[in-house]
């Protein structure tokens, strides 16, 4: 490994980093959320045989060997935040094709699988919803990862707790008797999926409450219409990571690919179903915030529409008034000039006249 990379070790982060959420499985998940190291690991290292895991934190370099030596195991290679020369002993080691490498190296790769020669390449993204925002915002953590015959390189992009992986794992263990790297893949993949499943049901929660909010009488304060334009907009961003993902694991289990054995295939089609749910999900609360901000607009035109109105009738019950006022004000003469009578005649009819006026428009409900 060039001595490039040992530098790494040294990297600043943030005091707050990336942890997963899981919740809402079919089975117990232990050991999901947790906080991440403080200062990310450049490498991390496992080796599985038959279930147990039969070496651990042995420096890169050493890979290639340790495969050799136990012919029916598995490697775990983890690498944080590698540029190209950090890349170039694993490629030569493991036969990585060259745009795999430049794609791994590069950050905002979109969700995606590729098939070269030797190995798969495949990209996806953690996801955890922060809580301590006024309006819903996300963390992604980006994950690419190399799949050969024996082996898991994965090439993480931002600060993630690889121990959700390592739980995830040592909790199947069972799965690895007979699955070899297969096992490997499915843990990252459900641990993904899970931060997924988990960030879409928080949107969704919220989802409710804005929909609540959104729909009282006389249209909705102007922070929830913010917290409202807020979500879609989140919703969209996190659609971005979540919708290839069924299509991405739909591909990694088709027929002829021997990384997913039978064992493992309803163990996969789990991890399908939750993405495709995920998906669904979103689109479901996008329509519905969408309907509902819609509605929301619908009401604060008719509102307007009411306010319009009420101002119309006022002016022409305003306008009556003026108009004999201003009758009786010439400077000629009419019936009443100058008498009593005249006076009390164009009070009358001011007060009929307005009085009749409210009446009607009160009737028709503009008023």
């Amino acid at each position: 490994m060039p001595s490039s990379y040992v530098s790494n070790s040294s990297l600043s982060v943030d005091d707050e980093l990336l942890r997963l959420l899981i919740t809402g499985r079919s089975r117990p998940r232990p050991g999901i959320v947790r906080s991440v190291e403080a200062i990310p690991r450049p490498t991390r290292t496992r080796l599985y045989a038959g279930g147990k895991v039969v070496a651990e934190d042995f420096p890169a370099e050493e890979a290639g060997a340790k495969l050799r030596e136990h012919p029916q195991a598995v490697l775990w290679l983890d690498l944080y935040d590698p540029d190209t020369a950090d890349l170039q002993a694993i490629r030569e080691e493991f036969g990585l094709h060259p745009l795999a490498v430049e794609d791994a190296v590069h950050d905002h790769q979109r969700p995606k699988l590729d098939r070269y020669p030797h190995h798969l390449f495949l990209n996806v993204y953690a996801i955890e919803m922060l809580g301590d925002r006024p309006e819903p915002a996300h963390r992604k953590a980006e994950v690419s990862a190399f799949v050969t015959d024996r082996a898991l390189i994965t090439v993480r992009k931002s600060p993630l707790d690889v121990a959700t992986f390592t739980d995830r794992w040592d909790a199947d263990a069972e799965l690895d008797t007979s699955a070899g790297v297969g096992f490997l893949v499915y843990g990252l993949l459900d641990v993904v999926m899970d931060s997924q499943f988990a960030a879409v049901r928080i949107l969704d929660e919220a989802m409710d409450r804005t929909e609540d909010e959104l729909l009282d009488e006389g249209g909705a304060p102007v922070a929830a219409r913010r917290y409202a334009f807020a979500l879609r907009k989140e919703l969209a961003v996190l659609r971005r990571a979540v919708a290839p993902m069924p299509d991405l694991l739909a591909d990694l289990t088709r027929t002829g690919n021997h990384l997913v054995t039978e064992r493992l295939a309803p163990y996969y089609r789990d991890v399908e179903d939750h993405a495709r749910r995920a998906t669904e999900t979103i689109d479901h609360a996008r329509d519905r915030i969408n309907g509902v901000i819609e509605a929301d607009l619908s009401e604060q035109s008719n509102a307007l529409n009411d306010v319009t109105r009420k101002l119309a009738a006022w002016a022409a019950i305003i306008a009556v008034p003026t108009a004999l006022t201003g009758y009786f004000g010439q400077n000629v003469p009419y019936p009443g000039y100058q008498k009593v009578s005249g006076f009390v005649v164009s009070l009358v009819l001011i007060v009929v006249t307005a009085g009749g006026l409210y009446w009607y428009l009160k009737r028709r409900g503009w008023l």
